[in-house]
């Protein structure tokens, strides 16, 4: 079993080594390593992540075959089965880690800002659900001077976004929320930069302790 800690770290290495290019070890599956996911997972991090396909969860923290549990959905929202999906992952196999990644220029944020500026006739009540999970962490930053700031305003939503989906997780689950309290899971916020390829943690995060990390290692092969 990896600990919370344990794991943000791998994750924060891995995302080193992709920025850097010299990730390579989501790539570098081979057959013994299929044949031995064969019988059974033991995935270190869960990963709710937006469906964006930009922003894949093995490659940008630079992991292989079975090291993800990974969960996307536009917008990287928060609804039944997603937390369903999370509880499995936990129960299941012990992981002490679920990470919400966000990212930036988010097309779900966009739709939703636009909706409650101007509703939209005739839109897929499918799509309308997404943007319903979205506006509560929005609505209010239209209330303050982000108003006026077209740019800013869509950058703090999708930390607003990332912040009540993992605030969702951590209270809307008794299952979790036993985890969190009796057996070391953390669940935190991130966002990945389209810009520079960049993951930062920042909601939720543990004091980390002063150790260094360690120099930026070569990509392994699987």
């Amino acid at each position: 079993m990896i600990s919370a800690i344990e794991a943000l770290r791998i994750l924060q290495d891995g995302n080193r080594r992709f920025v850097a290019g010299l990730g390579g070890v989501a790539l570098a599956t081979n057959q013994a390593r299929r044949a031995q996911l064969i019988m059974g997972q033991q995935p270190f991090a869960v990963l709710l992540g937006c469906a964006d396909s930009r922003v894949p969860g093995e490659l940008v923290f630079d992991q292989g075959l079975g090291e993800l549990f990974v969960i996307r959905v536009a917008g990287n929202i928060v609804a039944p089965s997603q937390i369903g999906s999370v509880e499995f992952a936990v129960e299941r196999f012990s992981t002490r880690l679920v990470v919400v990644l966000g990212h930036s220029g988010c097309g779900a944020i966009s739709a939703t800002l636009e909706e409650l500026k101007l509703p939209a006739r005739g839109r897929s009540p499918n799509l309308r659900a997404v943007v319903d999970r979205i506006r509560p962490s929005v609505e209010p930053l239209l209330e303050t001077e982000l108003a006026h700031d077209p740019e800013r305003l869509k950058k703090m939503a999708v930390r607003a976004n990332i912040r009540n989906a993992a605030n969702h997780l951590r209270h809307g689950s008794p299952i979790l929320e036993h985890w969190i309290e009796h057996e070391g899971l953390l669940v935190v916020g991130a966002e990945y930069s389209l810009e520079t390829g960049m993951v930062d943690f920042f909601d939720g995060m543990p004091d980390m302790g002063q150790d260094p990390l360690p120099d930026l290692p070569q990509a392994q092969q699987v």
